[in-house]
């Protein structure tokens, strides 16, 4: 047996298709051009490689020595591994590093978190409205204000509004107006500041219950502005109520009127903070707006109204 790697005793390269010095030829020595094996001739065949090969041999494994580089790349060799994650033909790599296909998403998975208006993304929030122009633009512009203001947290103006809301109800209601009127001023002052305090708590558990329902529907706004923005709904667009209540009869028309119409409003200001804030469609957010609007009309509005 010759002393080469081969049992045969045949040293030649097989790929090459030459025998050894002296040897035999090989049995399996094809008939190509360069002599390859037929084996390797039909690989190449089907499997044509590019035409610079190091060592210029050809062969795209002829480089595929320890100490040596691949003669080509991942893609092109037909016995390397599949990449199912890889870009289709026809189609660049993601700035992920995967395939992008043909609807433009790459190989990784891509969820889009649901949400009840369509929206994939929240909607677009601008810099903090100071007061002034927060109440002008409640009644000015509301999609727009409440949309600008749904990351932002209005306490303190909720708060200012509540306390004198609480002192226009002691004093525009007809069933307290006189008892507070008639009294000493101490007693006086206590009703007054007990009804501003108690009217702010009620405002901030009114807001709570809207955003409580407004989340149970399936919307994603914060409860800050929630409940600060339901407050200053509530309140403010009873105000002219209670300013004419300070000097005309509970019971006379024109009061009974602006009650009405005012409690309308509030109704459409609420539903539209509702749906722009927790981004919900028309039916939803009046349906999480309904319990406030309830609740005014059975707490505040009927008892003077009716």
């Amino acid at each position: 047996m010759a002393g080469n790697r081969y049992d045969s005793g045949q040293g030649g390269d097989p790929r090459q298709g030459w025998p050894a010095p002296g040897g035999p030829a090989s049995p399996h020595q094809g008939s190509g051009p360069t002599g390859q094996p037929e084996y390797f001739t039909a690989a190449q065949e089907a499997y044509p490689q590019p035409d610079a090969h190091p060592a210029g041999t050809g062969d795209p494994y002829a480089a595929d020595q320890p100490g040596h580089t691949r003669a080509f790349a991942v893609g092109d060799d037909p016995y390397g591994p599949y990449d199912p994650y890889g870009a289709p033909a026809g189609y660049p790599a993601g700035p992920d590093g995967y395939g992008t296909g043909p609807d433009g998403y790459g190989g990784q998975d891509n969820v889009a978190v649901y949400r009840a208006g369509g929206r994939s993304t929240p909607p677009p929030t601008g810099p903090r409205l100071a007061w002034r122009p927060l109440l002008a633009g409640i009644y000015r512009e509301p999609a727009r204000t409440f949309a600008r203001m749904r990351d932002h947290q209005v306490w303190l103006p909720a708060l200012c509004v509540s306390l004198i809301y609480g002192v226009l109800a002691v004093l525009g209601m007809g069933s307290t107006h006189n008892e507070v009127v008639n009294s000493t001023f101490s007693v006086a002052v206590w009703a007054i500041a007990g009804a501003a305090v108690g009217f702010t708590l009620a405002g901030a558990v009114l807001g709570a219950v809207t955003y409580a329902l407004a989340r149970q529907f399936g919307g994603d706004g914060p409860w800050q502005s929630t409940v600060g923005l339901a407050v200053l709904i509530g309140w403010t667009t009873d105000a002219p109520r209670l300013l004419l209540a300070l000097f005309l009869p509970a019971d006379n028309m024109v009061v009974q009127a602006v009650g009405w119409a005012t409690w309308l409003l509030c109704a459409v200001l609420l539903t539209t903070m509702v749906r722009r804030v927790h981004d919900l469609p028309w039916g939803k957010a009046a349906g999480a707006a309904a319990l406030q609007l309830l609740a005014l009309l059975v707490l505040i509005k009927l008892p003077t109204l009716g």
